[in-house]
């Protein structure tokens, strides 16, 4: 990947000029300054009091705020940009897979087995092994994983390590046995257990049907979650990222509540609990992007269907390498109608994942009857990733107001191996940045990390470039839907945060 910016100075996400004559404990001046502000775009100096920044302009409006305590940083020309907000992250599972094993390039099915052997080596005995984020698509030929490759590395430490998209997972038979997973056990609505020519698992298991191992997965302890927390908003900041929003957050509120008490939450959380879950938050009274400046939530997530690389997304016709599937459509999908218009009803904002083109149509459909009964208002509904989209789609996220929340990391990893699965005609809808802003539509960037790396500057270099981690596509992967490096950052900015609701008013530096 190629650096894209020498230098990024992070700042605060919206811009407010203060009363004349206050002091400020920060200035930079002599920057070139990205203000993401459509009627200010430019500027050469910020100044920044209390945490806020309270004035932004050239050097010389700037020069008024200086004294005798305030620290000055002389940017000699460099690019200052606003915080990066990650529209789209699973936080504590980010934490957690810092301390996993990491299976993300592993090359061969050799080099995945010898990497769980050192990892397990370190663990007591009986320890479940979680995480791995595993890609079948790197090896050749690209076969599942199966439990009969880890048994022998793994006969004391049950395993439930999933694919990097997190829609399906491989377990052992110590885990399948715990489980009580085996050749009788059948497939639910929404999920499959993956099963040899015998009819037994194999030990994959994709979407709704991991939940026969998931249930039995020892919660973690709250320091544990403490400690998954912690080091996912010191790596996010590290990273530039000082804006996140958790789409599996939950009940881990709490936990970004207890390091905002001890005053370690280095990033802003916006919080999103399972859709499922809409009759409890009608009864809080709580709305959409409720809370304060730190931690807010009000937003509700559901899933329509899987993803792309498990083949789980849902399609209007097959896959080309499993004719006789059109993926699966989430077990969520008869009840989201009422779940969508009751949620939005109590003013509460809904994401809905959807990869598939049947997936985003049908998700589409429920955001435009929902609008209808319910009326006009400002509801920022959101489809997390709308990655393939027919064209007739497209242009609905602009007429409905629907943001799309999306990856651009997934461009440059999903490129390798999508034409694999896909026809040309569908493909052209694919990560659709560029028609969908010319459309009208609102793009929202985050990383889908752990699932992606967290680091922002391969979202750009992804959006940009679109050149696949395989070097394969030197001119970029369906190149004619690039767009620029302001327009990626301004969907990693202003678009994330109007995507949580957060767009208007002055927040902390």
């Amino acid at each position: 990947m190629r650096t894209i910016f020498l230098v990024i100075i992070i700042v605060a996400t919206s811009f407010q000029i203060a009363a004349q004559g206050r002091e400020a404990d920060l200035v930079v001046i002599n920057a070139t300054i990205q203000t993401m502000d459509t009627k200010r775009p430019k500027a050469q100096a910020i100044a920044v009091a209390g945490g806020r920044i309270i004035a932004v302009g050239s050097d010389a409006d700037i020069r008024p705020y200086i004294g005798s305590s305030t620290r000055r940083i002389n940017a000699g020309g460099k690019l200052v940009i606003p915080g990066f907000n990650d529209a789209h992250v699973h936080f504590l599972e980010t934490g957690q897979q810092l301390s996993s094993v990491d299976l993300r390039d592993a090359k061969t099915p050799e080099e995945f087995v010898e990497r769980i052997r050192k990892f397990v080596a370190k663990l007591p005995r009986g320890r479940w092994i979680l995480g791995g984020k595993w890609d079948h698509e790197n090896w050749t030929p690209n076969n599942l994983p199966t439990a009969a490759m880890i048994d022998a590395v793994t006969p004391d430490n049950p395993v439930f390590i999933d694919r990097l998209d997190g829609h399906m997972a491989l377990a052992n038979s110590l885990a399948l046995r715990m489980a009580k997973v085996d050749k009788n056990t059948k497939d639910v609505d929404g999920g499959e257990i993956v099963r040899d020519g015998l009819g037994n698992p194999t030990g994959v298991l994709k979407d709704a049907a991991m939940s026969y191992v998931t249930r039995i997965i020892p919660a973690p302890s709250w320091e544990e979650r403490l400690e998954a927390a912690q080091a996912a908003t010191d790596h996010a900041a590290s990273l530039g990222v000082t804006s996140v929003q958790d789409v599996s957050a939950g009940t881990d509120i709490g936990v970004y509540q207890e390091l905002l008490r001890r005053g370690s939450l280095k990033t802003r959380v916006y919080g999103c609990s399972p859709l499922a879950d809409y009759k409890r938050w009608e009864r809080t009274g709580a709305r959409a992007a409720f809370g304060n400046d730190w931690l807010r939530v009000g937003c509700l997530k559901g899933y329509s269907d899987g993803s792309l690389g498990s083949t789980t997304a849902w399609f209007f016709q097959a896959y080309l390498d499993a004719p006789n599937s059109v993926g699966l459509a989430s077990d969520e999908i008869p009840t989201m109608p009422e779940m969508v218009l009751n949620a939005d009803k109590a003013g509460l904002q809904v994401n809905v994942h959807a990869i598939g083109d049947k997936a985003n149509a049908t998700v589409l459909d429920i955001f435009a009857k929902t609008a209808a009964a319910n009326g006009d208002r400002d509801r920022r509904f959101r489809i997390e990733h709308a990655q393939h989209l027919r064209q007739e789609d497209i242009k609905r996220f602009g007429s409905q107001k629907v943001v799309a929340s999306m990856q651009p990391f997934h461009i440059i990893d999903d490129g390798r191996w999508a034409w694999k699965r896909l026809d040309e005609p569908r493909l052209k809808g694919t990560y659709a940045f560029r028609t969908l802003l010319d459309s009208g539509g609102v793009l929202a960037f985050g990383s889908d990390s752990p699932v992606a790396p967290l680091n922002p500057i391969w979202g750009v270099y992804g959006s940009v470039t679109r050149r696949t981690l395989d070097e394969k596509n030197p001119n970029g992967w369906i190149p004619e839907q690039k767009i620029s490096v302001e327009e990626t950052v301004r969907a990693f900015t202003f678009g994330s945060a109007f995507a949580e609701l957060g767009e208007s008013g002055c927040r902390r530096a």
